[in-house]
C-alpha cells in the first residue's frame, strides 16, 4: 500500500460517495482474515493502515511471560522489554509480524474488498434514493425491453416497468421518455429493484395531486379511487374548505385540468365523484352519469350491499358497457351493487317507487 492507493480511494469517495474510511476499515478486516488463513495464526492480530502514508502493518497482541507455552500468543519478558522497556509480566503488547510477501496478498485483497464495498454502497445509495420515493411519479427513458418488461433508465438506476403495468394499447420504443409510478422498491441479492406502474390507482392519485393546487393546499381531499386503467376511473373527492367546490376545481376551467390528466393517461375517461359520509348519497353519486331514484344500504360485515333503484331509462347507463360503471362504483364505495329499474323494483318488491327529490 502507498499514497497512490490512498489517492485512488479518495477519488472513489468523490465519485461514488463511499467513505474512504469505510473502505480502509473494510480492507483491514479482510486482511486480518486473509492473514489468518494463509499463516495459520491465532486470533489476536490486527492490520493497521496508516491514513497518511498508506504503510500497512500486521500487529499481533501477545502476553508477556517468563516461560513460553504458545509463541503465537505469548512473548518472553526480555524480548518484550526490547520493544517496550517498561512492560511487566502478564501485560499485553503489540508487536509487528508483517510477512515479507504480505504486499502481494494485500493488493489482491484490496481489489476484492473495494469492488465488493462499491457494490454494497451503490445498492445502499440506490435504495436510499428511491426507497423514500415509493408512491411517487418519476420520469426516465426506455433503454431496453423484452417480452415481459420495459427497462427504464432513471437518474440513479435502471427501473423495471412490467408490460402488464402498461395501459392497454400503450406502445413505447427505445429512447422514449416515460413517466410512471413507483409501486415498490425491493432489496435483492443483485441490488435495489425499482418497480414501476402506469396502471396503479396511485398513479392517478399522484397526477391529481400534482395538477390541482387545492389538493396540494389541503382544501380538497381524495377519498377513494377505483380504476380500470385505459378505460375509466372514478375519483371520490371531498372539500375540506366550505368555500371550495371540490368537483369544479378538479375539472378545472373549461375542463382544462381533467383534459390534461386524461391526455397523460392516453384518453382514459375520468369521473369526478362528490364524496359524502351519507352512504346512500355517496352510492348515488358514484353511479354517475346515471340518475338514481333510491338507495337502500344493507350493512353486512362480509358483504355490504347497496340496493339501487333507477328510472327505467337509466339502468343500462348505470351498469355501463360490460358492467364497467357499476363495477367501478362498487370498488369506489365498497358496496356490492344490486341495481333495479323502476319496473323491476315494482315486480320484485311489490310497491311503487317515490321519485327522489
Amino acid at each position: 500500500m502507498n499514497k497512490d492507493f490512498l489517492k485512488a480511494l479518495t477519488e472513489i469517495e468523490k465519485q461514488k460517495g463511499i467513505s474512504k474510511e469505510v473502505l480502509l476499515e473494510g480492507l483491514e478486516e479482510a486482511l486480518v482474515s486473509s492473514y489468518k488463513k494463509k499463516f495459520n495464526t491465532a486470533t489476536n492480530v490486527r492490520v493497521d493502515i496508516d491514513r497518511k502514508s498508506g504503510v500497512m502493518k500486521v500487529l499481533s497482541k501477545k502476553m508477556v511471560v517468563d516461560d513460553i507455552i504458545d509463541e503465537r500468543v505469548e512473548i518472553l519478558i526480555d524480548h518484550a522489554r526490547q520493544i517496550h522497556p517498561s512492560v511487566q509480566l502478564d501485560e499485553f503488547i503489540e508487536i509487528e509480524v508483517t510477512p515479507k510477501d504480505f504486499g502481494r496478498l494485500a493488493a489482491q485483497t484490496a481489489k476484492q474488498v473495494v469492488t465488493m464495498r462499491i457494490k454494497e454502497a451503490e445498492k445502499a445509495l440506490v435504495f436510499d434514493a428511491y426507497g423514500g420515493k415509493e408512491e411517487e411519479i418519476v420520469t426516465g427513458k426506455v433503454q431496453g425491453m423484452d417480452s415481459s418488461n420495459l427497462f427504464v433508465l432513471l437518474e440513479q438506476t435502471e427501473a423495471i416497468l412490467p408490460i402488464s403495468d402498461l395501459m392497454p394499447k400503450e406502445k413505447f420504443k427505445l429512447g422514449d421518455t416515460i413517466s410512471a409510478y413507483i409501486s415498490r422498491v425491493e432489496q435483492t441479492a443483485k441490488g435495489t429493484m425499482v418497480i414501476l406502474s402506469r396502471v396503479h390507482p396511485g398513479h392517478l392519485k399522484k397526477l391529481f395531486e400534482a395538477n390541482i393546487p387545492e389538493i396540494q393546499a389541503g382544501k380538497v381531499a381524495i377519498q377513494s379511487i377505483a380504476r380500470e386503467a385505459g378505460s375509466r376511473s372514478k375519483i371520490a373527492v371531498s372539500a375540506q374548505d366550505p368555500n371550495v367546490d371540490e368537483v369544479a376545481v378538479c375539472v378545472g376551467v373549461k375542463g382544462q385540468i381533467i383534459q390534461s390528466i386524461t391526455s397523460e393517461l392516453g384518453g382514459e375517461k375520468l369521473d369526478i365523484i362528490r364524496w359524502s359520509d351519507n352512504m346512500e348519497e355517496y352510492v348515488a353519486n358514484a353511479l354517475a352519469p346515471a340518475k338514481v331514484l333510491e338507495v337502500h344500504i344493507f350493512e353486512d360485515e362480509e358483504n355490504p350491499t347497496a340496493r339501487v333503484i333507477l328510472p327505467n331509462n337509466q339502468l343500462t347507463l348505470a351498469i355501463g358497457l360490460k358492467g364497467l360503471n357499476a363495477r367501478l362504483a362498487a370498488k369506489l364505495t365498497g358496496y356490492k351493487m344490486d341495481l333495479y329499474s323502476e319496473d323491476q323494483a315494482f315486480k320484485q318488491f311489490g310497491r311503487p317507487v317515490t321519485m327522489a327529490e
